[in-house]
């Protein structure tokens, strides 16, 4: 099976969205469960996972993360932007 990683990550918003996250005061089960509430089924060691860098995001996960913590997708996506994963 092959990997899917970038520059050696499994995803380039680990470190903003735990940022955002708990700017917004919620634990890592809160965020877990409103996700389940917008139909994503996913639990609290899977954000654990996420914020970690040891599992992938995918385009509909990130949508209801900003969701969730009312911010745009770019502020997730600040750390790829910034050039940070070269």
């Amino acid at each position: 099976m092959k990997k899917i990683e970038y520059n050696d990550h499994k995803n380039v918003i680990h470190q903003q969205m735990k940022k955002a996250r708990i700017a917004a005061g919620m634990s890592q089960s809160q965020v877990a469960a409103k996700m389940q509430t917008l139909g994503i089924n996913i639990d609290q060691q899977m954000i654990s996972k996420i914020e970690n860098d040891n599992r992938i995001v995918t385009d509909y996960e990130l949508a209801c993360f900003c969701k969730i913590f009312g911010v745009e997708e770019k502020e997730l996506l600040k750390d790829f932007y910034d050039n940070r994963y070269e």
